[in-house]
Order: C-alpha cells, then structure tokens, then sequence
C-alpha cells in the first residue's frame, strides 16, 4: 500500500460556495455566494492605510552591492507626497500621462504611487521594447498612442535610444543620467519638492474611475494594445484576493518577486498587495533566463518568503538550485505559507519536485494554488482557495464575479464581468473594445475551461487551452494545444522548458522545443553554462528527448495526441519577438509564425539530422 502524503501545511482559505446556471441558450452563469466586501476607492486610500497602520514597518527592499536599500512604509510617503506634488505642478492628465521604461525598482515603484497620488495614469512599458528591439517599434507606437507628458528611466544610458523617441515631446526623469543627456530632470529633485493643499485635494478627487494605468498586452501581433485600469478595479481585486485567502491578514506578509510590474500579474496584483497589506516585497533582480536565475537565489539565501509568487518557468529555474542546496531548500519553505503558480499550467513533474523539496525541508505539504485571469480583468477572476494534490484546477469565481461559460465548437469560452474588469477597454481603440466584450458587457477571453467536477461547480474549472491555438489535423481530429503542452513539458523533464504545438492542416502532431539550460546541461553531463545551440545538437540530449517521446506515445491512442516529429531549439524564445512575454506565458501564434521554417523542417518529407523522429 503507498505510504500517505504528509499534512498540509494549515492554511486559513475561505470557504468555497459556488452558484450555477444553466440558460436556454446553452451557456452557464457562475457566481460565488459570498460578497464582495467595500474597497478602497483609490490605490491612494490603499496606501496611506498601509502607512497609518505599520509607518515603521519595512516596505520596498532593492540591492545595492552586498546589502540593500530599504524604505519604511514612512519612508516612502515623503517621497511619494513629494514626487506626486511635482508631478501635479506640470499638468500632467490621462492625455499627456507618465511613461515608465525600465524595470522593478524602488525608484520605479515611488513614481507609480506618486502617479496614483496625483490622479495621473502611468504607464510601464516592457524592458525589452527598449532594449531587445532593433527598430524600436513598440515603443513609437507607444509613444504616438498615449502622448506623454513625462517619461521616466532608472538610468538614461540603457535608455538613451528609447528616450529619445518617447522623451521627444516630454520631460525626461531619470534616478542617474550616465548619458549624460541634456534637460533630464533627476528623480531626486523631484523628491525635494513640498506637497501642498494641491495634493490633498487630488487624493480627494480620486474615484474608483479614475485612470490608474495604461497596462499594454504582449498579443501576437506588433501593436500591444493598451488596457485601461482603473483605481476601483484595481483595489476590488485586492478585496477579492484577500477574502479568497483571509490568511494572509493573519501574520506579516513577506515577497521576494521579480515579476515585471509592465504585467498585470507582478504590477497590479503583487505590487498592490504589499500595500493592501502593509507588508514588505523585495524587488528581485533575478528572472528565469540563464546568469539571471542566481539573482534570485542569491536573493532567497537572505529573504524567507511568506507567500511566493512565480510562474512555472521560474519555478524550472530555481528548482535545481533548491534540490542542491539542502539549507536554501530550508530556508526558503521556513515561513512558506503558500506556493502561486500563474501565466501557464505548472507541469506535473514541477509540482512533485516542489512538494518534495517542502516535505523534505519541513515534514509538511505547502499548499500550492494558482488563479486565471487577464491584463483585462486586473488580473484575478478565478481563484484557487482550496487545498489540491496536483495541477490543473484554476479556481473558482471570485466574490463580485460574474463567470459566464459560452459554448464554442465543444468547448467552452470563459467570459467575465465585475469590479475589477475594464470597462473602458483599450486605449482610443473604440474597434478592439467594441469586438472584445459581447452584448452583455461580459470580457470575451479566448480562453476555454471545462468543469473538474460537472456536478458539483464548488471543485473549480480547469483551463483547457486558447480558442485560437486548437487546430484540426487533415483526419479532421481536434488537437487540444493547451493540455498536450503541459504534458510534454513533463514528459521530456528536465530537458524542455517550454514547447510548440505544431500540425494543422498535417497527418501528424510536430512540436518545436525550448530547452531548459540547467536541465538539459545535466541530462548531457555538460557544464551549466554550455550555450543552448550546443545542448539542442547534443546527442544524449536528443536522444533523452527521443525516448521520452516515444515512452509517451506508447502510452496515447490516437492522432491528436501522438507526436510524431520534435526539434529541439538553439536559442531562447524572444521577448521582442512576442513568443514569450515578460512573466513566461508563451505565445502560441507567434512562435508559430516566426519559426516558419523551422516547422517546414519538422514536417519536410526526408527530415533532417536535427530532426528527432518519435512515430
């Protein structure tokens, strides 16, 4: 008889009371019992709540050097009172708004409470579309879409060529001016600045429609489009987070977290619920990419989270480290109250390799949940408030959330309208708002879910893949992208870190394949820092894939699930590109259309070499 997993590690979730129902038309309503409870009317509100109940309580942690920068919740008020009251001295509003081009920083998160002080929409752009991009084309049409006023950069040196296009029309303010570029005002002249009554009286003029961000969409075409965030939707959703998981208002909530706060997911759910909470984040340096993941290592060899939020790319990143490392391991579960995973399904073998470093480092099981929502939705729509013993559940509505299920094909597309859901859509794009919400005000996703339960609405969705990303081999069989993707992911583990689902309009399934350095570098007996074009030709490499390949097809019964081709690539997929965005979620299409030629040789009728042939 197998021995029983340990306990759970207690955690205090909200109970889950669920409504459904069914209409004439074929499409489903699902509505949690609960309310939402009064939220702030402001991220200002949401603020200086935090500094009125914990002023000496650390806030904002960044390197410098060996040690770290740290703000105190009073700390950061003067220098936000101060940056938001110059702010209002130059005239800036939703038509002329700030614009923000590099990464998380504590610099960079002062502004955008000042921003949220002042009543003026910002807007942070992604690192890559400044520094990864050769014509820069994202950020003119950034820059002619939103007109700003004031355009911010930690350093004008990296930026200096993005500055030039953004900053043409506007103020330029940086924390170093290394470029030594003419007329850049410094952050910390801004932060000398006396607040007034001018202040008090925009905190005041703030409502729950007020313009908080311009939050752009990494989507498969060029032009990101720009979602309209406002004040009440951002603060609903933290009510909804925290009456999901009332824990975390029962001990300080400590973060260390890197994700990008250009995203919904690192900008507007984690940065906000530090403050909700009155607690402290550590801005990570390190993301899941080669020379980048020791950062945050390094980082967790200092901090203990008490909640940590990543996605399952970097968890792949860490995980080597952490199952190396006995005393990081314990370190880093010591205060552990709950594992978020988020931006794609966590892979099966992910999942076990976490739950046995916890059991390992403290005798108990960290929960593990995640959510599903949009930049569109601010983010979370579903969430995960319950104990699970593996991945695939997404949650279930959050409290104010109106889920509307709508048969596609045999499939259902996930809608949702609520507090925390724009309804002011994209940007001075009328045609993209118009086509994105249907005749009842519902967000049309794009996204499908099926029932873990049909019976019982309580056991949550689970996602079953993008609308657009399923295709039809010539047998006319449907092949399911999102599920086969996470399965194969595993399946090749520790090898592949991500893949492509190649084949419509073909006999059979091809998949295009990420390598995971670290992963694949062991698999061959390499060194980690061997380059990827040399891991995706190395011969136990390929052949690692190979039989895991061919394990997994003995194992399928049918076309739609048996691949029968794999290359594995040379190189990393590309931010600038939009096959990956910054939080690790890859984009289906787009890959598929940049590796163009890459998938004619997959399919080509003698294959290649590098070609690995499972079928």
């Amino acid at each position: 008889m197998q021995n029983a997993k340990p306990p759970f590690r207690a955690v205090n979730f909200a109970p889950v009371a669920v409504d459904r129902t069914d209409r004439p038309d074929g499409s489903i309503i699902l509505r949690s019992r609960a309310k939402l409870p009064a939220f702030d009317p402001s991220l200002a509100a949401l603020f200086r709540r935090a500094v009125e109940k914990a002023p000496s309580q650390l806030y904002l942690a960044e390197r410098a050097g060996e040690g770290w920068r740290k703000l105190t919740y009073e700390q950061a008020r003067k220098i936000v009172d101060a940056v938001a009251a110059a702010l209002l001295e130059r005239g800036l509003s939703a038509e002329r708004p700030v614009v923000i081009l590099s990464g998380n920083a504590i610099d960079h998160g002062l502004m955008t409470l000042a921003c949220q002080h002042a009543g003026i929409p910002v807007a942070p752009i992604s690192v890559a579309y400044s520094l990864q991009s050769s014509d820069l084309a994202k950020i003119r049409y950034i820059t002619e879409l939103l007109n700003p006023g004031l355009v911010y950069a930690a350093d004008t040196g990296p930026f200096a060529k993005a500055l030039a296009i953004a900053g043409a029309n506007a103020e330029i303010v940086a924390s170093s001016n290394s470029a030594n570029l003419p007329g850049v005002t410094l952050f910390e002249d801004l932060a000398r600045t006396k607040p007034g009554a001018a202040l008090e009286q925009a905190v005041k003029s703030i409502t729950a429609d007020t313009i908080a961000k311009f939050l752009f969409t990494s989507g498969s075409t060029n032009l990101p489009k720009g979602v309209v965030s406002t004040h009440g939707m951002l603060t609903a959703n933290q009510e909804m987070i925290v009456g999901a998981w009332p824990y975390l208002e029962e001990s300080p909530l400590v973060l260390c977290d890197w994700l990008p706060w250009n995203h919904t997911f690192g900008g507007s759910f984690c940065f906000n619920l530090a403050q909700r909470l009155a607690g402290t984040m550590y801005v990570d340096g390190g993301k899941p990419a080669p020379g980048l993941a020791e950062i945050t290592v390094k980082n967790i060899t200092e901090v203990s989270p008490t909640t940590y939020f990543n996605v399952p790319a970097g968890y792949s990143a860490i995980l080597p480290h952490l199952e190396r490392d006995e005393q990081l391991a314990k370190k880093f579960f010591s205060k552990l109250q709950m594992i978020f995973y988020a931006g794609a399904s966590l892979p099966k073998d992910l999942w076990e390799r976490l739950e046995n470093l916890a059991i390992k480092a403290t005798g108990s099981r960290v929960p593990m949940t995640t959510a599903w929502g949009t930049t569109e939705t601010s983010p979370l729509s579903l969430m995960q408030h319950f104990y699970a013993d593996g991945p695939g559940v997404i949650g279930v509505p959050c409290l104010g959330v109106e889920t509307k299920l709508v048969p596609s094909g045999n499939k259902l597309e996930i809608r949702v309208r609520g507090p925390n859901v724009t309804r002011r859509g994209y940007w001075k794009r009328e045609d993209q708002t118009r086509a994105n919400f249907d005749e009842e005000g519902f967000y049309k996703s794009g996204d499908a879910v099926r029932f873990a339960d049909p019976s019982d609405p309580g056991k949550g969705l689970i996602f079953d893949g993008r609308l657009a990303e399923d295709f039809k081999l010539t047998s006319g069989t449907w092949v399911q992208v999102g599920t086969l993707r996470v399965a194969l992911i595993a399946a090749c583990s520790p090898a592949v870190q991500d893949m492509v689902i190649c084949g419509e309009g073909r006999e059979h399934i091809g998949v295009l394949a990420w390598l995971n350095a670290a992963g694949a570098a062991k698999v061959a007996g390499a060194e980690p820092s061997t380059p990827l074009a040399e891991l995706s030709k190395h011969p136990k490499v390929m052949d690692h894939v190979w039989q895991a390949l061919k394990k997994w097809n003995a194992g399928q019964t049918g076309l739609s699930t048996k691949v029968a081709r794999a290359i594995l690539l040379p190189d990393a997929p590309s931010i600038d590109a939009n096959e990956i965005t910054d939080k690790g979620y890859i984009n289906q299409r787009a890959a598929l259309e940049r590796r163009a030629a890459e998938i004619e040789r997959l399919f080509a009728a003698t294959p290649d070499a590098g070609v690995i042939a499972a079928l």
